[in-house]
C-alpha cells in the first residue's frame, strides 16, 4: 500500500492539511475493495482526484475509468447517456447505442455532481447498485454490468432528501464510505503553497519569470474567503501571471484581483422561527382575513344582543366602547370620531313596531311569527368575496391615502393589497 506522500506526488496534490491527509488515507484504504464511495465538498476543492486515486489502486486499474458530469447532461438524454438506448427508442435514435455503464463494464464510473440527477434516473441507478442490472432506453431486456461507482457532490444531501430532490435509499447505497474534502479557507497553511505551485506552472506555460508575493500579500491571501476554493485561487494566479509586468506582487496589487464581497464572512443571526403576521402563501393570508372577519362579526353580534336586551343605544355604546374601537379602529381622533358616528348610527334602533311594519311585506301573513327571522337571515347572507371586498373598502376609507396602514390593518402585505384592489376593481 502506497503512502499518503507518495500518492500526493503521483497525483500532484499540494498541501499538508490534516483533513486532506485523512481523506487521502480513506481513499487508499477503500481502493482494493468494491465499496461505493461518495466524495463530498464544496465546488472547486478537487473532488475529482479521489476517484482517480481509488481506481488506480484497485484491481480494476487496467479496465476503463469513465468520469461523467451529471449536471452537464440534459435531463431528457441522461438515461440514454448512462444506460444506452435501442434503435427507434425515441426521435433521432437511428442506431443502437451503448451507455457508459455498458462501456465501463469491469471498470470504474465517476458520477460527478450526482445530486443533480433526475429522480427517474436515480431509480435506475439504485437498481444498478443493488444487483448490477440496467435497462436500455426502449428495451425490456435487462443487462448485467460489473462497475464500481464513485460519486461526488457539492450539494448538502440531507437538505436535498428533505426537499424530495434526492432519494434517501440511493444516498445510503452511494455513501457506504463518505470522503469529505475541506474547503480552501480551512487549509490556511496550504493556500500559499498552492499559489506558488500555480505561479510556477504558469511561468513555464507562458515563458515568463515567476511571480512572488510580499508578506502583506501572503497575509491577504490567507485571510480571503476563497468561495471558489482551489479553482478560484488558480484563476487568480493565472491572471496575475499574465497581466502584471512587475513580478513582485504587493498586497494592493493582489487585492485588485480579488472579487469585491468575497471576504465578507461575518456571522449573522438568522431567526428561523416564523414571525407573527409573516405569511408563507396566499392561503394563510385568506385565513387571516377570514379569522379577522369572524372576530368582527362576533363583536357585532355581541353589540346587537346587548342593544336588543337594553334598548338603550347610549348605554350600550358606553359599556362596549372597547368593542367599537376594535371594530372601527382607533388610529387617531378623526378616525375615532367617524367610528363613534358610525357606531351611533348602527346602534340606534327605531320604534320596534315601526321597524316590524317596514320589514314585513303587505302580502305576508300577519300570523307568520318566523317571517322576521327569515328576512334577517336573507339580508345577512353574503359571499366570501363580497365580505372581503367590504372589509378592504372599510380599511381604505379609514386610512385615506395610507395604503401601507390599510394593509397592516388587514394583516397582509402592501403588494397583496394592491393586487386585490386591481382584482376587485376598487
Amino acid at each position: 500500500m502506497e503512502s499518503v506522500q507518495a500518492i500526493k506526488q503521483r497525483f500532484e496534490i499540494i498541501g499538508n492539511d490534516t483533513q486532506l491527509n485523512r481523506a487521502i488515507e480513506k481513499a487508499i484504504q477503500v481502493a482494493p475493495t468494491d465499496i461505493s464511495v461518495l466524495v463530498t465538498g464544496e465546488s472547486g476543492v478537487g473532488k475529482e482526484a479521489i476517484p482517480k486515486i481509488i481506481h488506480s489502486l484497485s484491481h480494476r486499474k487496467h479496465a476503463k475509468y469513465i468520469a461523467v458530469n451529471c449536471g452537464a447532461i440534459p435531463e431528457g438524454t441522461i438515461d440514454s447517456e448512462l444506460f444506452g438506448h435501442e434503435k427507434g427508442a425515441f426521435t433521432g435514435a437511428t442506431t443502437t447505442r451503448k451507455g457508459y455503464f455498458e462501456v465501463a463494464d469491469g471498470g470504474t464510473i465517476f458520477l460527478d455532481e450526482v445530486g443533480e440527477l433526475p429522480l427517474t434516473t436515480q431509480v435506475r441507478l439504485l437498481r444498478v447498485l443493488e444487483n448490477g442490472e440496467f435497462l436500455k432506453v426502449g428495451s425490456s431486456q435487462p443487462q448485467k454490468t460489473n462497475v464500481r461507482i464513485v460519486a461526488a457532490t457539492n450539494v448538502h444531501m440531507f437538505d436535498a432528501i428533505q426537499k424530495n430532490r434526492f432519494r434517501e435509499d440511493l444516498y445510503y447505497r452511494l455513501s457506504t464510505v463518505e470522503i469529505n474534502l475541506p474547503p480552501l479557507r480551512e487549509r490556511l497553511e496550504d493556500i500559499h503553497l498552492l499559489f506558488r505551485k500555480f505561479a510556477s506552472d504558469f511561468s513555464q506555460k507562458y515563458k515568463m519569470p515567476t511571480i512572488r508575493l510580499s508578506e502583506e500579500a501572503v497575509q491577504l491571501l490567507q485571510k480571503y474567503r476563497w468561495a471558489g476554493n482551489i479553482r478560484q485561487l488558480r484563476n487568480v494566479a493565472e491572471q496575475i501571471s499574465v497581466l502584471e509586468s512587475e513580478r513582485n506582487i504587493s498586497a494592493t496589487t493582489l487585492h485588485s484581483y480579488l472579487p469585491i464581497g468575497g471576504n465578507k464572512n461575518l456571522p449573522a443571526v438568522v431567526n428561523k422561527e416564523k414571525k407573527e403576521g409573516d405569511f408563507s402563501n396566499e392561503r394563510e393570508i385568506l385565513y387571516k382575513v377570514l379569522f379577522d372577519m369572524k372576530g368582527d362579526l362576533n363583536d357585532l353580534k355581541k353589540l346587537t344582543l346587548e342593544l336588543m336586551k337594553n334598548n338603550d343605544s347610549e348605554k350600550v355604546q358606553e359599556e362596549n366602547e372597547h368593542l367599537i374601537q376594535k371594530i372601527y379602529g382607533d388610529d387617531d381622533d378623526e378616525d375615532f370620531e367617524e367610528a363613534e358616528s358610525a357606531a351611533s348610527e348602527i346602534l340606534h334602533l327605531p320604534n320596534p313596531n315601526r321597524e316590524r311594519e317596514e320589514i314585513i311585506s303587505p302580502t305576508a301573513p300577519q300570523d307568520d311569527k318566523y317571517h322576521f327571522a327569515e328576512e334577517i337571515e336573507e339580508e345577512e347572507t353574503l359571499s366570501l368575496q363580497d365580505k372581503e371586498i367590504e372589509l378592504i373598502k372599510k380599511s381604505l376609507e379609514r386610512n385615506r391615502g395610507k395604503r401601507k396602514a390599510a394593509a397592516a390593518e388587514l394583516g397582509i402585505s402592501e403588494r397583496t393589497l394592491y393586487r386585490k384592489i386591481k382584482q376587485f376593481d376598487l
